[in-house]
Formats: structure tokens, sequence, C-alpha cells
């Protein structure tokens, strides 16, 4: 195995693995620190710079940052990130004068962006401080996108929502609210530069076919619209018995706020076992938690009318198996079907795009499942001067897909209005600092603690299912944001080889607490993984491989475990181990 390059940018971005994962890699490592610092507004604005939203993705996010973090090798509980993420919120002061202000001179270049999601607003974001005219197009009254219709406000209270939003319109977005775009041949006409659409996938998914559906359509709701009359207080009540269809996170909120409206025996039913369903699994939790319970391997065969009102329905029960193919499909047991009693019925069953004011003749193409065809890193479409993000450009995800794919189409535009190759995108900004202090002591804490992860207090139940406005999730207080934080073990702080001033003592090798670094005989990588002294089998992660030494062996170190500690670099005696911090900065619009 040849000698890893660790100048390679990407090397040590894959080690810091919460960051590697975010899809906007946003710093988390070092967001963090700052936070056991008690420096909450340079938290908040690492977060703001990549995430756009911190405050919101502090309470919504799907966390994709926390399967993947470090410390849930080594113990049960990952760091608890996202909701660190919200310390930084809660706990600024104003950050208003260290936001970018545009200029005032513009560049005469205007932006149409379709949709106020967070895809747009993202879009706008990057774009203001380069110059840009950017006017919004937005059916609602407000911006946020299905944040704001989708989202209750138990999860996620508006002036959280509407601080974060402001931000950005305040930096001198032209806001086109209530404004419905019925033509994208129109919007073409009115000279934009570019056009970002990012609508969103706003229709519902609904069982139209089912026996029951036509008779019981005003028992039967659609969840995301269901959701939205919730939010602008069309619907203010339920059922008593409330079914919800699905097993999504929409299919979470919906039967949490059914809770809420009066809803006292809400169930959710899932045609996949439990351990498949789609929703995060601190969504499931928080719904158990307040006695909804999840009945799943059912999939619905009828709505169930007796004299003009929804009884119940009717289930088929199903398991899964794998065909020939090797594909696993649900399939019916045979046996009686199920029927559950209920009053009303929501479903959660999906979303999908819609572009009915797309023009069929404007020049862009559709494929698979009615989504535009993209090229999938610029995100411009088969119209040059057009471009999607978020829900509208490859189905529905999560908020922080939505983000990390506006600063990606915001360079798009930028580099397509300099009438530049879309496809040389500008590099990340890279960093390496070393760390050394003194002898023994590193500019960063390097202790390992055992505390275990923060429990979030909450309201409580009673009071929390009697108002639908409030918060559930108090967040935590600045004590336990401080132990929390001092849980990361600052994955991007690098334990950097020298292999010219190592004497092979192998000192290090003793030290380590997580036996990852090896002194052995070279190797291919599977010979070398088999033959650590402990097995290096996450292939995800690289192998940190020197060049020759004197004896002939390699010093082999497994990314996987390693804690970050510095005792390596502690405990040798030429020094031949440095402890620094790599800093890795996603390319956005500016960089270009």
């Amino acid at each position: 195995m040849k000698p890893t390059k660790i100048e390679h940018p990407e090397y040590f971005h894959r080690v810091i693995d919460c960051q590697y994962a975010c899809p906007a890699h946003t710093q988390v490592p070092e967001y963090i620190r700052l936070i056991t610092a008690g420096r909450y507004d340079d938290a908040y604005m690492i977060n703001w710079i990549s995430n756009v939203f911190p405050g919101i993705l502090g309470r919504i996010c799907d966390r994709p940052c926390e399967p993947a973090c470090r410390r849930g090798r080594v113990e049960k509980e990952p760091v608890a990130i996202c909701r660190l993420k919200r310390v930084a919120a809660d706990f600024k002061e104003s950050i208003k004068a260290r936001l970018p202000v545009p200029p005032k001179t513009k560049n005469g270049r205007r932006i149409a962006l379709i949709g106020g999601g967070p895809a747009s607003l993202t879009v706008a974001r990057d774009l203001l401080p380069l110059g840009y005219q950017v006017d919004l197009f937005d059916d609602q009254s407000a911006a946020g996108g299905f944040v704001r219709t989708q989202v209750p406000s138990f999860r996620l209270p508006q002036e959280v929502l509407d601080e974060e939003v402001n931000y950005i319109l305040d930096m001198g977005v032209n806001c086109h609210f209530n404004h419905y775009v019925g033509s994208l041949k129109e919007m073409l006409g009115r000279g934009y530069d570019a056009i970002f659409i990012g609508t969103g996938a706003p229709r519902g998914r609904d069982l139209p076919e089912l026996p029951g559906r036509k008779e019981g359509d005003r028992f039967i709701h659609v969840g995301i619209y269901w959701l939205a009359a919730v939010l602008y207080r069309h619907i203010d009540r339920i059922g008593k018995r409330v079914l919800v269809i699905g097993g999504g996170n929409t299919a979470m909120d919906c039967c949490r706020t059914a809770r809420r409206l009066g809803g006292d025996k809400v169930k959710v039913v899932v045609r996949s076992p439990r351990a498949e369903m789609k929703a995060s699994p601190w969504e499931i939790e928080d719904a158990l938690h307040e006695d909804i319970p999840i009945h799943d391997k059912l999939s619905p065969l009828e709505f169930v009318i007796k004299d003009g009102r929804l009884a119940g329905m009717l289930f088929e029960r199903v398991e899964g198996q794998v065909d020939d193919q090797g594909r696993r499909r649900l399939t019916a047991t045979g046996e009686a079907p199920v029927f559950l009693p209920c009053d009303e019925v929501l479903l959660a069953i999906g979303q999908q795009n819609a572009f009915p004011w797309i023009e069929k003749d404007i020049g862009i193409e559709f494929g698979r499942n009615g989504l535009p065809v993209l090229h999938e890193i610029t995100h411009q479409s088969t119209l040059p001067q057009v471009f999607f993000g978020g829900d509208a450009a490859f189905g529905p995800r999560n908020v922080i897909t939505a983000v990390a794919q506006g600063h990606q189409a915001a360079i798009s535009i930028h580099l397509f209005c300099e009438g530049r190759d879309l496809r040389q995108r500008p590099h990340p900004r890279v960093n390496l600092t070393g760390q050394k202090m003194g002898f023994h002591d590193w500019i960063y804490d390097s202790h390992v603690t055992d505390d275990e992860r923060q429990l979030v207090p909450t309201v409580e139940k009673v009071r929390s299912l009697k108002d639908r406005l409030l918060e559930v999730e108090l967040g935590f207080d600045a004590d336990r944001g401080h132990r929390e934080s001092r849980r990361c073990l600052n994955c991007d702080v690098q334990t950097i080889f020298i292999d010219r001033t190592c004497i092979e003592c192998d000192a290090c090798a003793d030290i380590c607490p997580v036996t990852c670094i090896n002194f052995i005989v070279g190797g291919d990588e599977d010979d070398l993984r088999s033959r650590l002294q402990i097995p290096a089998d996450n292939r995800e992660q690289a192998l940190y491989v020197s060049p020759p030494l004197p004896t002939g062996r390699v010093m082999v170190k497994d990314e996987n475990v390693c804690l970050h500690c510095g005792l390596c670099a502690e405990r040798c005696p030429t020094a031949s181990w440095e402890m620094s911090k790599f800093t890795y900065h996603e390319a956005q619009a500016e960089d270009v």
C-alpha cells in the first residue's frame, strides 16, 4: 500500500466524520469548541456561513452528522451535535452587525427565485453580497417554504423561523408574496439573467382508488395540506379517534399535532416493519412518549363508511419477503383483514413534485417521477438559465440538503452570469495549523471526558398536549451545553506523522488508548487491515500509512477509532507526531 497523501484536501476532511457527513459541511468540532469556551456568537456565525439556519436546524435537522460521530464508536451515544447547534442560537447575542452587507452599487444582473424555502433563501444569501438583484416569488404570505407550513410550532417556534428567514430578507431581497407563478415562459420574458426554482415537493400523495375514499372525503385529509391548514388556523380541532397513515417525519408531525387538537386515541399505521420506518428515531420516540401507538405491517384496504360517516379502515397484514432478484417486497400473509375504528384519517404517505406552471415546449426536460433533468453538481436544467434546488430538484429530502444544494446552485448561477464553465467549481479552502503550545500542552482541550450524553429537558407532557404552540424541547441550558460540548473528540485536530525523525521506539503505539497505531511490515490494504493489532474492518475510513521506515516497517494508523487525544505526540521522544487543526471551508459563490 502506497504512503498516504495527507496533503490531498479531502483526506483529512473524511476523517472529520461529522463535517463530512453534513451535506453543507459545517465545521462541527470548531463551533463545538467555541461553545465550550462560551463564545456563542462565534459558534453561531460558523454555522450561519455554512448551514444558514442554525436555530431552525438546531431543532429540526435530520442530523446526518450524529450517526457519523466518532464518539458513537467508542460508547453508545454520539455527541448531541444538533442540540449544540441550538445552544449557539439560543445563547448568542445580536449578530446582525456581523452579517454581510450587500454593495449599494449592484452588478447589473437580476435573479428570480421561485419558491421561498431554504434552498431559495440560501441562493439569495450567497448572491446578494456579490451585487445581484434578487427577486423572490412565493404563493405564501411569508418566506420559509414547507418549513413554515409543515413543521409544527411545538417543534419550531415561529419567532425562531422568522428571525433567521429575516436575516436574509433584510439583506435586500425583493419579495413578492401571495404571488403564484403561473407561467415560467412569462417569467423568462421578464429578462432575468437566471432563474432558480425551489418550489419543493408540494403535492401530497393520496389513496384515490381505495374503496370509500370519495364517500369519506370530508373525514380524510392529506397530511401536508392538513398541517398547513392547522398553521393558518383554518383547522383547530379533530375527531377523538384518528389514524395517521405513513411512517415518515410528516406522519410523526401529523400524529403529534392531532393529539394537541383533541385526538384522544391517535394511532400511526405503517406498511413496513417498525425498524424500517423512514422517520428519524427521535421523532418516533417523541410520538411514543405522547402515547401514540404504532401499528406496523398493515397495508390499507378500504375506508369503511357507515351512515355517511367514516367508521374506520380495513388493513391487510403484510410481511417482508425477498424475491428471486434479491429485492425485498411486502406480501400479504393471508390472514383476515384488520379493522381499526376512527373518526378521521391523515394521509402522510409521501410527497410528489408538481410543475403545472412550466410549459412543456419551453426546453426543460423532465425524467423519472416528474423530476427535471439536471446536472447533478451544477443543478442546471436543459434550459441553461434555469436552475433547480431543494426538493424541487431531486425529490424530497431534508432542510440541510436543500441548503447545500442552494450553495451549489448559487455557485452555478454566478459562474453562468460570468460566462464561465459551470463544471470548473471553486476548490474548498483548507488550512493545517499546528496546535503545540508547550511540550505537553495544546491550544485545544485534548482531555477525553467520561460524561454521557446529556438529556434535553422537555415541557411536562400534560401541558404540552394542551397547547400546540408550546415548544416541547426546552434545549440545553448553558451548563448542560458546556458538558455536552466537552464530549466532542476534536476530530478536526489531526495526528501528523513525521517519518524522517521517527526512531521506531513504539512509545506511541504503547500509549494509544484505542490501539490504533501500528508498526508493521508493509503490504496491500487488505493485508494491512487484517494484521493490525485490532483489525480495521471499517473500510469507509482510511488507513494512514507512512513511507517505509529504516527497519523496513511502516506506521499504519486506523483513522476509524483515533480519539485525537494527542497522547502519541506527548509521548514521542523525537516529536515525530504533531497535532494540527485541519480547517475545511466548503466553497461558496464568493470563492468563484
